[in-house]
């Protein structure tokens, strides 16, 4: 299945309310960048874990469900698509717009280490 991102926006949005998670209507944007930072730990504890080798054990074996630090990276996207589907945020046009701007930073820009 390909996605576009407005795709992925849409889908991921209708999910998350079709398994109640947005009974809450008051639910606060703290709270929503926290379940995105939840998975990205998640994702670090995989890494943890296993390692290198871990990055690319994405299932498993025994019941299918898939796990892992991929599935963990994606977990951090499907929530932040959920977000943009709530709050009717163009991402798309945020990630072009930024990508663009990104191609005219100097080398390495701000003088950071990492």
């Amino acid at each position: 299945m390909n996605l576009t991102i407005k795709e992925l926006i849409r889908d991921s949005h209708q999910i998350s309310k079709d398994h109640g998670w947005w009974e809450n209507p008051d639910k606060s944007v703290g709270e929503l960048l926290a379940l995105v930072h939840s998975e990205i730990s998640e994702a670090l504890e995989v890494y943890r874990d296993l390692g290198k080798e871990g990055l690319s054990k994405n299932w498993n074996e025994e019941n299918g469900k898939p796990e892992g630090f991929t599935v963990e990276l994606a977990d951090a996207i499907i929530r932040i698509a959920d977000m943009c589907g709530a709050y009717g945020l163009d991402l798309e046009e945020a990630l072009t717009k930024k990508m663009e701007y990104n191609k005219s930073r100097p080398y390495r820009h701000g003088g950071k280490k990492a």
